[in-house]
């Protein structure tokens, strides 16, 4: 028994307009409910934007590598970025590290990677889902997803779906300090049931937690680094 990605979640001052920014940004469709994004590529999972009334406090755990066919083609995605709403940022980053880093209009941080880049090399618009986090969660999250590792190597894993798709990547350490609930998350959707699911990921390492969810119908747990994520109930795929 296994589940699927269902979608990357954003905690979202504002859904609407960060739905919208990303629709922009990536060509997704929007879904009915107006802050769903559905991939036109082989992407495999959802973009969610939930409401929250906190906000962003620090760097995310994630964020997304999008990738560039030229240098003109980054520039275009850059200026497209900016014309949304987007803004650069500066985290440290090289200049010979061939990059921009920006955030979106709530500070979501992503980068616009320069061409020729061989991770990515293979990989669409949305090359990566790169994010801080040790071997041991990478391990976690390849047995949970059923995606083999594309990538282990000097503490840093990669994983990515059979069908293709984004790799997700771990950077290995040092890990800096969790502060708080993480304002992205994954929904997994099990392919069977909720509770036997729950239990599968519990005997993999990982742990149900409260972060105030209250009565609802998904399990809230965290990975081996303490990262949230929810499994939902199969209707909620949809």
């Amino acid at each position: 028994m296994t589940c699927r990605l269902g979608a990357l979640c954003f905690d979202a001052n504002d859904p609407r307009a960060l739905t919208l920014f990303w629709a922009g940004l990536l060509g997704w469709e929007r879904a009915g409910d107006g802050h769903t994004l559905l991939p036109v590529d082989d992407t495999g999972f959802r973009l969610r934007f939930s409401p929250s009334s906190q906000r962003k406090t620090g760097q995310n755990q994630m964020h997304f590598d999008l990738t560039s066919t030229s240098h003109g083609d980054q520039q275009r995605t850059v200026a497209r970025a900016l014309e949304l709403g987007a803004r650069h940022i500066d985290l440290g980053q090289r200049p010979e590290e061939g990059h921009v880093v920006l955030a979106d209009p709530e500070g979501n941080e992503f980068c616009v990677v320069g061409p020729g880049n061989d991770f990515l090399a293979d990989c669409g618009f949305v090359g990566a889902v790169a994010g801080e986090g040790s071997r041991e969660t990478g391990y976690f999250w390849s047995e949970a997803l059923g995606w083999p590792l594309v990538w282990d190597q000097d503490e840093e894993t990669a994983i990515r779906s059979p069908r293709g798709g984004p790799k997700i990547t771990w950077g290995g350490p040092p890990l800096p300090p969790k502060n708080g609930k993480n304002r992205l998350h994954f929904d997994l959707v099990p392919d069977g049931g909720q509770r036997a699911e729950v239990d599968r990921l519990l005997a993999l390492g990982a742990k149900r937690v409260d972060i105030g969810q209250g009565e609802v119908s998904w399990v809230v747990m965290a990975d081996p680094d303490g990262h949230e994520f929810c499994v939902l109930t199969p209707p909620e795929q949809t």
